[in-house]
């Protein structure tokens, strides 16, 4: 950072700055699925995945044309694996360090629910053949072992107005901009952006 600024380096000095927890954002703490958080999860096709790993962290959207994930007890669930971009960052990670969090996401809604917990991956047939769609399997399948799960409060979405958004800004680079800026002009541009709805289309699954 070119600005000079006091970092906060200990518990004590964090604390000094907020108040006392309310009671109704520790009550609502649940270590396996219950009826309600059960329904709001399986109302969800959109989470981010968040890991840990040796080389740092990393974040992923996962999304599914159903629930995004599937309850194999009420302690475990099941998040399906498709097809990307091969890099693996988030099974990388899993593989190394089963720290995971999840962070499901409801249209319209401006709650989420979090998940934190540990994970490993399969790639058993019979796990990954719950998960069937148009003959086509994903590869792995991530278990995840629930900790503990909370609503978090709608504040921040509320803030960021994100479901009144009608659509993206007009000057939104595209990614084959991004890629070709970051690239020097080797990869990416307008034939990139062209041709992405069909490799998307192949792939989806």
């Amino acid at each position: 950072m070119t600005e000079t600024v006091t970092r906060i380096e200990t518990l004590e000095a964090l604390l000094a700055l907020y108040g006392t927890p309310g009671a109704a954002s520790l009550r609502k703490v649940a270590h396996v699925m219950t009826p309600l958080y059960r329904k709001w999860i399986m109302s969800s096709k959109l989470c981010v995945l968040s890991t840990v790993g040796p080389e740092g962290t990393d974040g992923s959207p996962r999304g599914d044309d159903g629930p995004v994930v599937q309850e194999i007890d009420p302690s475990t669930l099941a998040l399906p694996d498709w097809r990307g971009n091969n890099r693996l960052d988030s099974l990388r990670n899993i593989v190394a360090d089963g720290r995971v969090s999840l962070m499901f996401i409801v249209p319209g809604s401006n709650n989420v629910v979090r998940i934190n917990g540990r994970a490993y991956l399969t790639a058993d047939r019979d796990m990954r053949e719950r998960f069937e769609n148009d003959r086509r399997l994903p590869t792995t399948v991530i278990i995840v072992e629930i900790k503990e799960m909370y609503t978090q409060c709608a504040r921040a979405l509320m803030r960021a107005a994100v479901w009144e958004t009608k659509a993206a800004a007009p000057d939104l680079p595209t990614v084959g901009q991004i890629l070709a800026e970051v690239s020097n002009g080797e990869e990416g541009g307008a034939p990139y952006d062209a041709a992405w709805g069909t490799r998307a289309a192949k792939t989806m699954w």
